[in-house]
């Protein structure tokens, strides 16, 4: 992380990577979603009961490896270098200069990527997109820590406040494509936007929603008031 400090902005804009930074149709998901299942299988589980685990520790974790590590006893850094660090990413991103842009063009706000992912994944993809010197700094899911948290976890939220260096929530700006992360943030006081495939769907998740994250100057304009360039 390169970007320099805005010193007159107390506000941070809190970016998620997966599904957020790129769209979903790259196909990353999809990609991830077959290795963790594998993962699973490799616990000789049946393939439904692999599918309904899977479901279910992502329901009730927030990641699937947090339920692997609580009733499997799997080491989560050899379950990242199976699963999210055999995926060829160069393969699904290239580098995406309307992103840059739209990043570089903001005003007033510091912007901090939060992830999900472990910090060798979350790199790997801003390296990709080449927007990796955008963001002042990352809060990532610490794999090393025996509890470490994920959203939509509430001291996740406020790890990354502290990561950041803000202790207003009212200064604190959210783009996420989970529901449940928006949710999340929305109730802890932060400004949040949904990036969903259909943002007219009810209920809606959020102050606002938008299809992709390069909308974000039509439902905040107050951010880019140079627009982008």
């Amino acid at each position: 992380m390169m970007v320099t400090p805005d010193a007159s902005a107390g506000s941070v804009f809190f970016f998620d990577i997966d599904n957020c930074l790129y769209p979903a149709s790259t196909g990353i998901f999809d990609e991830m979603g077959r290795r963790i299942h594998a993962y699973f299988q490799k616990l000789d589980l049946p393939d439904e009961e692999a599918s309904a685990l899977h479901k279910r520790y992502y329901t009730e974790y927030g990641l699937a490896v947090r339920g692997l590590m609580k009733h499997h006893d799997v080491d989560p850094l050899a379950y990242d270098k199976e699963v999210d660090q055999s995926i060829p990413l160069q393969n699904y991103l290239k580098p995406d200069p309307e992103l840059r842009k739209m990043l570089q063009s903001i005003r007033g706000v510091r912007k901090w990527a939060f992830t999900n992912a472990f910090k060798v994944h979350a790199n790997r993809v801003l390296s990709l997109l080449q927007v990796d010197d955008q963001f002042e700094g990352l809060t990532y899911c610490n794999y090393r820590l025996p509890d470490f948290t994920s959203k939509p976890d509430p001291a996740y939220y406020h790890q990354a406040m502290k990561d950041a260096g803000v202790t207003d929530h009212r200064r604190c700006y959210l783009v996420d494509d989970a529901a449940k992360n928006i949710d999340a943030a929305k109730k802890l006081g932060w400004t949040t936007v949904h990036v969903t495939e259909n943002p007219e769907a009810e209920p809606k998740h959020g102050d606002f929603q938008i299809r992709n994250v390069k909308e974000l100057p039509t439902v905040l304009p107050e951010l880019w008031p140079e627009g982008v360039n």
